[in-house]
């Protein structure tokens, strides 16, 4: 069975310093799957390497049975690859409708340059507005973006992303700076959100990493010393030898 996104021989160096050596990863379709590693590991280089932020100095990149290697994010995102960051990017000023509606392909493609002419627009603030019930913000359309509590700024950061209409969501430590509450309220958006997207996670908290993930992948020293499920992962004699051997 072909993956859904592959990701063969990466290398990545940057002057002297080689950060990605032999990295092959595959994920496949309606999984989530996550990357896991030890600060430094290069799980982050990676990421940005196989979202298009970074070009590989050699490997491929496939998604879908189609050579992606190198394409800018702009591209990728035109054939369904999203993703969000760790440091979120939101226009805080703006209405949270309006921070999904910007993200539409159908707003891009009229280039309009402000959000609020479009509002008597049926199809655009309905796409929206289903967007934001995917991500619990039904209701807060009308709200700025800055006012959002930090774990409804990550829904909704997620949101935008899910605008471009994605097959697969890549998410940057996406419990990043949120407290136990906003942490399991992001658990039960990303189970509810598996059953229409293919999702990839660069994720620290191991805890919410295990509890969610079909698959996941180690990253050390540039390369991947172990994959597998998270039971699988449990019996692995790095992982025992780590600080994760304690979830495990």
């Amino acid at each position: 069975m072909m993956a859904l996104f592959e990701a063969r021989h990466i290398h990545k160096r940057f002057g002297a310093q080689v950060v990605l050596e032999d990295i092959s990863l595959a994920f496949e379709e309606g999984a989530v799957s996550g990357i896991m590693g030890p600060n430094g590991a290069g799980k982050t280089t990676c990421f940005h390497v196989l979202t298009g932020y970074h070009r590989p100095d050699r490997g491929t990149i496939s998604f879908d049975g189609r050579d992606v290697t190198g394409q800018p994010p702009q591209a990728l995102a035109r054939v369904g690859i999203s993703r969000s960051f760790q440091i979120m990017n939101l226009f805080d000023q703006s209405a949270v409708i309006e921070n999904v509606m910007v993200a539409l392909p159908e707003f891009r493609a009229r280039r309009r340059r402000l959000a609020r002419p479009v509002f008597g627009d049926r199809d655009l603030v309905g796409a929206a507005r289903d967007i934001l019930h995917q991500v619990g913000l039904a209701g807060r359309e009308s709200e700025r973006a800055e006012a959002l509590p930090y774990g409804a700024r990550r829904a909704l950061e997620i949101g935008v992303a899910l605008a471009g209409r994605p097959r697969i969501l890549f998410l940057d430590e996406p419990t990043s700076g949120l407290g136990a509450e906003a942490t399991q309220n992001l658990a039960t958006l990303i189970r509810k959100l598996r059953d229409r997207y293919t999702i990839v996670m660069i994720e620290h908290d191991m805890r919410f990493l295990f509890d969610l993930a079909d698959r996941i992948s180690v990253v050390h020293w540039g390369q991947v010393i172990a994959e597998g499920t998270p039971a699988t992962l449990g019996r692995n004699k790095w992982v025992q030898r780590s600080a994760l051997g304690e979830l495990a």
